[in-house]
């Protein structure tokens, strides 16, 4: 399999955590997104969005969209599971990764950044306050979904980790790196400190792919 992407995505982030929960290598392809690389004629070819991640397949297949592609990891590579057998749950699980895949992470992505600081020619500080709103809203909602079930897991949904976790710990990064106080996130720091213990989501972070940049 070939995965392109780039170390800050926080698409890519997941899709690396999924990869290494089910113990799978690829082959990585840097697309550098503060270049334009994604937009070069190539990468559109592969991806018509010119967003990362992609994934080509050993059968040539390609695929984006992260949820897409991990749901595909999951469906191929069954050990592991990354999604509960029970469909009621599987649905909460869905639901809940949705929430930061498709509400929060869109409205922090870089070609929105992009527009603010370019078209709209907000300065820095109102850049700042939008991302406050959005992300400080969005994970304040899957706190009181968290709470809402109840009980004190070690992870979103259960003892084990999967795709509501997978996505959960780069919402928290992004917060972190773009100074979004989520202090008072109680159990969303609790699942993200048990995330960060494990190998498969600290061999994900952003600082240990081959194309950090400080």
């Amino acid at each position: 399999m070939q995965f392109l992407g780039y170390f800050r995505s926080s698409s890519a982030y997941r899709c690396r955590i999924a990869f290494n929960l089910k113990g799978l290598e690829y082959d990585f392809q840097s697309v550098h997104l503060k270049s334009g690389q994604q937009k070069a004629p190539a990468y559109a070819a592969v991806n018509p969005q010119m967003l990362v991640p992609a994934l080509i397949t050993d059968d040539g297949q390609e695929l984006y969209q992260s949820l897409a592609i991990i749901e595909w990891l999951d469906e191929t590579y069954a050990e592991t599971p990354l999604l509960p057998a029970d469909k009621e749950l599987r649905a909460q699980v869905r639901a809940f990764s949705q929430v930061i895949a498709c509400e929060i992470h869109p409205l922090q992505n870089l070609r929105v950044l992009q527009y603010l600081r370019g078209e709209l020619g907000l300065d820095e500080d109102a850049v700042s306050k939008w991302l406050s709103r959005w992300l400080g809203d969005g994970l304040l909602a899957c706190e009181e979904i968290l709470n809402k079930r109840g009980g004190d897991s070690r992870f979103c949904f259960g003892d084990t980790p999967g795709l509501a976790d997978i996505c959960l710990v780069p919402q928290v990064f992004s917060a972190q790196r773009f100074g979004v106080d989520i202090s008072g996130l109680k159990r969303i720091n609790e699942i993200n400190a048990n995330c960060a213990a494990l190998p498969a989501f600290a061999q994900a972070h952003p600082a240990k792919q081959p194309d950090f940049e400080a």
